[in-house]
């Protein structure tokens, strides 16, 4: 959409007056300082990174589980019927969305919640 549209726009939304009256000209810095301090795009990326993890129902078994303990990828395998791959995969997605850690131990690698209160969030969201 064009400026000069939003600005008409936001100019027939303050005459109006069902919002802040004045410059429209300030009044659209003033929102877009709003949004630059409240709705950041970094921030918005991050949370999404996390809801697209958390949309998968096969994710969301695995977090039951490191809910629970942490696990070895073959573990995970077994609990859930998947091959290694596609274990590896979901673990792969949770651990870059922030909501699993890894560590290796020789050849075995282990998964374990990042924040133990995830868990407890989920729980109170009637998610687990």
């Amino acid at each position: 959409m064009s400026k000069l549209k939003i600005d008409e726009r936001l100019m027939r939304l303050t005459i109006s007056g069902l919002c802040p009256g004045g410059d429209v000209t300030k009044y659209a810095a003033e929102l877009r300082q709003l949004a630059d301090t409240v709705a950041r795009a970094e921030e918005a990326e991050r949370r999404s990174r996390i809801f697209k993890a958390l949309a998968d129902p096969t994710r969301l078994r695995i977090l039951m589980l490191l809910g629970i303990r942490e696990m070895c990828v073959c573990e995970v395998m077994i609990a859930l019927g998947l091959t290694q791959p596609t274990a590896s995969h979901h673990l792969g997605i949770l651990e870059n969305a922030g909501l699993v850690k890894s560590r290796k131990e020789g050849k075995w690698v282990f998964y374990k919640i990042a924040n133990p209160k995830l868990i407890e969030n989920m729980r109170e969201l009637g998610v687990t």
